[in-house]
């Protein structure tokens, strides 16, 4: 093999820089201390509340349950997102867009060190927490209690307290993403978007829906990934309580919001991806994927790659799909013969088999839990069943794909680098292949940090 030549050893050079960690930016000495303080301090009152619930009654009726709420979860929510701002410089948060990954993919704990793991060893414990021990996290209900109040009329649960830390995340860390890539437009909407599919549709609008008397409903959830909504549950079909019962000023509001999942599930579903691909519900409203895309961010890299993980891609999700359509026949089936299949509560056989294996072990422990060490996105590629769906429909139709410019494309290994799904990007710039794949969400990161304009997302047939 003959050296390289004097051009070849430039690009080399050139493409090392840009994958070299470059210095954390310093923000100045006394603001970077007092953020430090807050969230700190902020950090320490929180876990003060979780080991101690009856001290937080106590110090509520002392300052009232607005301001020891505002000293612990908005303290921390107001100093880590002031963070963000304050550290913008484009080492860490973005400046020239082909530097968007130096500086936040290299540190300890976006690189599998031990903050990692003590990050996904407190994830899991919390959803363990959620699911199975719910009265360990009495403090940090009690501290959530008067947003509850103020939102649905009603006193928080533990499953409130999720809904409201899982929506300040997204928002929080959706500032630090924004921030990181402000040069593209793309990446700014999608953002945007989903942080306000969060916040809105599946956080306020629910809780409004529950003050008013309504079932507590989620809009931008539907069959199968929320297939409870669809099945002959007592949430559903209750004379009384049920979906199909609910009314609010003399309409039959329940019944809309079973057309709106049905229709959501079965007819928008393929029109809108036929048009955009599983990009518009996959990073732009799924609640998931808003969670994947901010607060997942620091570890989209960490994904599984090559033969293998796609082969398990496959197998994996496709078997959870056809284990939620199975369990819908069934449990339909079950409803339609009189109950005589599965005897009177067919809900229990759903929620101890599908709602322990994957709604709650999979999406919940290992799909966030274990973001540090699994990169963001290992539900949506591996467990989701609507994705699946989504991702069939996108390589069917053909239409949703990454365009490629193999003449201009200089092998730097950004775009496979950045890849939350684990596609190698680079082997198809490099041939100049259309990217068209089941797992592609079309974030965008790909199409950011390419610093030759190689990538372009494209819905064009």
């Amino acid at each position: 093999m003959s050296p390289p030549s004097i051009q070849e050893r430039a690009l080399i050079a050139w493409s090392d820089e840009l994958l070299r960690p470059s210095p954390r930016p310093r923000v100045s000495p006394p603001l970077e201390r007092a953020l430090s303080l807050m969230i700190w301090l902020s950090l320490g009152l929180c876990v003060w509340a979780l080991l101690s619930p009856r001290s937080v009654e106590e110090l509520s009726h002392q300052l009232g349950a607005w301001v020891t709420l505002g000293l612990t979860f908005g303290l921390l929510w107001f100093s880590v997102t002031l963070s963000w701002v304050t550290r913008r410089a484009h080492a860490e948060l973005g400046g020239d867009v082909h530097l968007a990954t130096r500086g936040v993919y290299d540190q300890g704990y976006s690189a599998r060190g031990l903050s990692a793991w003590l990050i996904a060893g407190v994830l899991t414990g919390l959803y363990v927490c959620l699911y199975r021990y719910p009265t360990l996290l009495s403090g940090w209900v009690q501290l959530i209690n008067p947003l509850s109040l103020w939102l649905s009329d009603g006193v928080a649960d533990h499953w409130f307290l999720y809904s409201a830390l899982y929506s300040g995340a997204v928002l929080s860390y959706g500032v630090r993403v924004a921030l990181k890539g402000r040069r593209s437009p793309y990446v700014l909407l999608r953002t945007a978007s989903v942080c306000l599919a969060q916040l809105g549709l599946a956080f306020l609008l629910p809780y409004l829906f529950k003050s008013r008397g309504l079932p507590e409903f989620y809009p931008s959830y539907f069959w199968p990934l929320k297939p409870d909504y669809l099945l002959p549950f007592d949430y559903v079909i209750h004379p009384e309580t049920g979906l199909a019962s609910a009314q609010w000023g003399g309409l039959q509001v329940g019944r809309a919001m079973l057309l709106w999942g049905a229709v959501m599930s079965f007819i928008a579903t393929p029109l809108l991806t036929y048009r955009f691909g599983k990009r518009w519900y996959c990073s732009w409203v799924c609640g998931c994927g808003a969670l994947a895309e901010t607060a997942g961010d620091p570890w989209r890299h960490l994904s599984p790659r090559g033969a293998s993980a796609r082969s398990w891609e496959r197998w994996i999700s496709g078997g959870v799909l056809a284990l939620i359509i199975g369990l819908t026949i069934l449990l339909w089936g079950n409803e339609l013969s009189g109950r005589a299949l599965l005897g009177a509560d067919g809900s229990a056989l759903f929620w101890d088999s599908y709602g322990l294996l994957v709604m709650m072990s999979f999406s919940g422990v290992i799909g966030v839990g274990l973001y540090p060490l699994l990169g963001s996105r290992s539900w949506c590629r591996f467990g989701c069943p609507q994705a699946a769906i989504l991702g069939a429909l996108q390589v069917l139709f053909k239409r949703f794909h990454i365009k490629t410019e193999p003449d201009a494309c200089v092998s730097c290994g950004l775009c496979s680098h950045v890849c939350e799904m684990g596609i190698d990007v680079r082997s198809y710039a490099q041939t100049g292949e259309v990217v068209l794949r089941a797992s592609c969400v079309g974030c965008g990161a790909c199409e950011e940090v390419c610093p030759r304009g190689v990538i372009q997302l494209s819905s064009r047939p």
